[in-house]
């Protein structure tokens, strides 16, 4: 098969897994959390309402239930599902979304009680990435990520069912399943995008080599989701990148050059917001663009101070940081939109986000301190090692000097000392050499 015809089949076929939300539907949102708080679920349908928007959809009605017990047929009580049954038939809504992570089995007995399409948490969020992906990257990512939720989906309806492959002399077997079948070639079309992915991620490693070669001190962008940081970026770079009061306006990360009185050139890094109960396939599908903020030297954490649930926020911020690894990087607080009045919640910071700077990517206002602030921090990025390499590693020398300057090295009869200036996450990336001072 000629590659066009492939990737042609690769785009018919995707019809065949996945399910697409339609804008402007009427639905229910129902957030069912174990033992929750009333401020869970208030936080909850707060998010789950502003995500719904953000996909074109139109909420009409939230319905909450306090789970004792999941249900692994139908995740919900029978007195809520028949409560639900009742207002689906007084509304007429198209679709019932959980804020919740559904399996196969929940989705079918559901929808098969209620009559319409029933959707989770993870599905509605993979809806607004789809919407937003523009770039070819952007898109075959949402795909990977799209592949690899409805894997663990494929049941119940394709149970049964036969492919055309077998029954007849000679044949192995009686044929695969429909399920088996679909399984098979999601598979394939998830090795396929990997395969895609991976040539991206090497053209993004080639210009990070570069930069890292000239000495280009990178900034990364982080935070929750709608918390200011294409606007961020648009004030310190003077770029025009889209922004909007949505979650997910940015898929793809954007690289600009930022000016930093006393300085040579910077880097910034915008990358894609962080939202709490991350599924795990859409980082997988992401790595290529979460890399950038993995291989940035600082990381700038951007926080929507005038938000509720700031604090919050910023907890679910650091906890995919450290599950992602990057706690070792120097980190600075920014907290945004200084411009509007702060939540009654957030009057006082915390004195353990430091540093920090309040800014309002809006207005311009405190831009100059926090340009200060990265100023200093990179002033105190690097600092001197020594590093050590027998006879046996010295070709690892050459994989040093690709990532930093090497100032001096010293040949001796069992190996190489090098010396160099180092960031914190090289330091631990080269620990194992690196001459301890002791």
């Amino acid at each position: 098969m000629l590659f066009s015809q492939f990737l042609f089949k690769i785009k018919r076929e995707r019809k065949e897994f996945l399910r697409i939300i339609k804008k402007g539907f009427k639905t229910i949102l129902v957030s069912a959390i174990k033992n929750g708080s009333s401020e869970l679920f208030k936080d909850s349908l707060t998010e789950m309402t502003d995500l719904a928007l953000a996909a074109g959809l139109h909420p009409i009605k939230q319905i909450k239930q306090n789970l004792r017990v999941i249900d692994p047929a139908f995740l919900i009580g029978a007195g809520k599902r028949m409560e639900l049954t009742n207002l689906i038939q007084e509304l007429q809504p198209q679709y019932v979304i959980f804020d919740h992570v559904l399996s196969g089995v929940q989705t079918r007995n559901l929808e098969k009680q209620f009559n319409i399409s029933v959707f989770d948490r993870n599905q509605l969020i993979l809806e607004i990435f789809a919407s937003r992906a523009r770039s070819h990257e952007g898109k075959l990512q949402v795909q990977l990520a799209q592949l690899l939720d409805q894997m663990p989906r494929m049941t119940g309806a394709w149970l049964g069912s036969l492919s055309r492959q077998g029954g007849k002399l000679g044949a192995k077997g009686p044929g695969e399943k429909a399920l088996e079948v679909d399984r098979r070639r999601a598979r394939e079309k998830i090795r396929h995008i990997k395969g895609q992915l991976k040539k991206v991620s090497r053209a993004r490693q080639q210009r990070r080599t570069r930069r890292k070669k000239m000495q280009v001190p990178s900034f990364a962008l982080i935070g929750y989701t709608n918390s200011g940081k294409s606007a961020l970026l648009n004030r310190l770079t003077n770029s025009r990148v889209e922004t909007k009061n949505q979650p997910f306006m940015t898929l793809d990360p954007t690289t600009r050059k930022v000016f930093i009185p006393g300085m040579s050139t910077a880097v910034v890094t915008d990358t894609v917001g962080f939202i709490r109960h991350l599924p795990h396939h859409l980082i997988e599908a992401f790595k290529a663009t979460l890399e950038e903020a993995a291989q940035a030297d600082i990381l700038l954490h951007v926080i929507d101070r005038a938000c509720p649930f700031m604090n919050r926020n910023i907890s679910v911020v650091n906890d995919l940081i450290e599950e992602l690894g990057w706690q070792n990087k120097p980190l600075l607080y920014v907290f945004n939109k200084s411009d509007l009045p702060p939540s009654e919640r957030n009057l006082t910071l915390s004195p353990k986000y430091q540093p920090r700077a309040i800014i309002s990517a809006k207005t311009g206002d405190g831009i100059e301190k926090l340009l200060n602030q990265m100023k200093s921090v990179v002033e105190n990025l690097k600092q001197s090692a020594e590093l050590y390499f027998p006879k046996e590693k010295e070709h690892e020398v050459y994989n040093l000097s690709r990532e930093t300057e090497i100032q001096r090295t010293e040949a001796g009869r069992f190996g190489s000392v090098c010396v160099t200036q180092m960031t914190t996450q090289q330091m631990a990336e080269w620990k194992d050499h690196i001459i301890s001072k002791d």
